[in-house]
């Protein structure tokens, strides 16, 4: 959603008085609902996965009566053509994708070779057919808001004084894409050392990395992990002096509220999704074998001492090194 407001941003730049709705999930309308370039968001009743055709229909119906000009498909599956489709969008543009001719009017074709990266993926679809590729991207922006801040510090009991570290260790994707956590804990250990406030970030999935960094801490972090909705999370986010995140929605988050941000690469790929962001610095070792894509590391399993080496052969020193300068 962080790269999908790149679009919102081309599609304003080319028609200022455009009205953008946007149908998504609702747990990210906190996250729209910061975007001055989104008018409404709509709920998307289905679940990842789910292809619910009866539904998707029936809210294509329901759509028909606003009378939109365009739908734009970023997802590149077939049944996510399907509500445009039924809400009788005169012009619905997308990627080909699961054979959706017929479905899609303004069905491209992707050339992986010049958009690398998904953000130029979904700004493309914003521009005409002949458009030189790859596109410039406008930079993802969520503003801040101080009287936003002022209440989830209240609402947490919080200091915001001095320097701050947010530490992001989680990852859906799996474990390949998660930094150790006992470095996470030894960077933590340093900062607190320095006089620094250390913040954990994660959904409840990630409580469980979030408790052993900070038991590795001897309790002197603050865990979030859990206990935040989408938008205190971007609030308390954004009262970070610095951010230290796996390749995560936090990362491009982070990136989006303009945060000096590190952002840690093992399996995945950081020309394909990185933050967007010029103060973010990337760290990966490019090893040989990275990006493989893989949830957990393909070569070693756990416990062997080469087992996912592209994250564990990143020290600490090297972040705190950057935290630094």
């Amino acid at each position: 959603m962080v790269m999908a407001q790149s679009l919102f941003i081309a599609l304003k730049a080319g028609d200022p008085a455009c009205q953008i709705d946007v149908l998504a999930p609702a747990w990210t309308f906190p996250l729209l609902d910061r975007m001055p370039e989104v008018t409404r968001s709509i709920t998307m009743p289905l679940t990842h996965g789910q292809f619910g055709l009866t539904d998707r229909i029936r809210l294509g119906r329901q759509l028909r009566s606003e009378a939109y000009t365009r739908a734009i498909v970023l997802p590149n599956s077939w049944k996510s053509a399907l509500v445009p489709f039924f809400a009788n969008i005169p012009v619905r543009t997308g990627y080909i994708g699961e054979c959706r001719w017929g479905l899609l009017n303004d069905a491209r074709r992707l050339d992986k070779q010049k958009l690398t990266m998904t953000v130029q993926r979904f700004v493309a679809l914003a521009l005409p057919k002949n458009a030189a590729q790859p596109p410039a991207y406008p930079i993802p922006s969520i503003p801040i808001d101080p009287e936003r801040q002022a209440a989830v510090s209240e609402a947490f009991q919080i200091q915001t004084g001095g320097n701050i570290l947010a530490l992001c260790p989680g990852a859906e994707y799996g474990p390949a894409k998660r930094w150790p956590s006992g470095h996470f804990a030894e960077l933590a250990r340093k900062k607190i050392a320095e006089g620094w406030q250390v913040w954990l970030f994660g959904s409840e999935k990630d409580r469980a990395v979030t408790g052993e960094i900070n038991q590795k801490t001897g309790g002197l972090c603050v865990d979030f992990a859990g206990r935040t909705q989408l938008d205190q999370a971007l609030d308390l986010l954004s009262l970070a002096t610095a951010v230290v995140s796996n390749d995560s929605g936090l990362m491009h988050l982070a990136a989006a509220l303009d945060k000096p941000l590190i952002a840690v690469y093992g399996s995945s790929d950081p020309g394909f999704t990185p933050p967007l962001h010029a103060k973010a610095r990337v760290i990966s070792l490019q090893l040989d074998c990275a990006p493989c894509f893989k949830r957990v590391c393909p070569l070693y399993p756990e416990g062997h001492p080469e087992h996912a080496r592209c994250l564990s052969g990143i020290g600490p020193e090297r972040i705190l090194a950057l935290l630094a300068g």
